[in-house]
């Protein structure tokens, strides 16, 4: 099964903007304790004042029961009393390819002097 990434796109409630990333603080927790997390960008565009939720899964069934469960869970956390419910859209997409930026290592020392 390939891993899944959740993307949930929301904006804010009016005058909720304060302190909306230290209180994910919960939500990070929350997720770090469910089976299947694998990672989660939270993200922001200026443009229209959206936020970008990215969260990658070791499979879709993993992300179906926690979403199923979040809002029972941690729905009443003030990060999430934050977001705006009209606003939430939510998809999953397969996995296809994983590309990270190598390790850098430190330049070698340089022994012809």
């Amino acid at each position: 099964m390939p891993q899944t990434l959740e993307i949930v796109t929301f904006r804010l409630r009016e005058g909720h903007e304060a302190g909306f990333l230290a209180e994910n603080i919960t939500v990070n927790d929350w997720l770090a304790r469910q089976p299947g997390f694998v990672s989660r960008h939270l993200s922001y565009r200026k443009d229209g004042n959206w936020w970008i939720d990215t969260v990658l899964w070791e499979n879709r069934a993993t992300a179906w029961r926690a979403a199923e469960k979040m809002m029972r869970e941690i729905g009443e956390t003030p990060a999430m009393r934050a977001i705006d419910p009209a606003s939430i859209d939510m998809s999953h997409a397969d996995v296809a390819i994983i590309h990270r930026a190598a390790e850098r290592l430190p330049a070698p020392a340089n022994d012809a002097a």
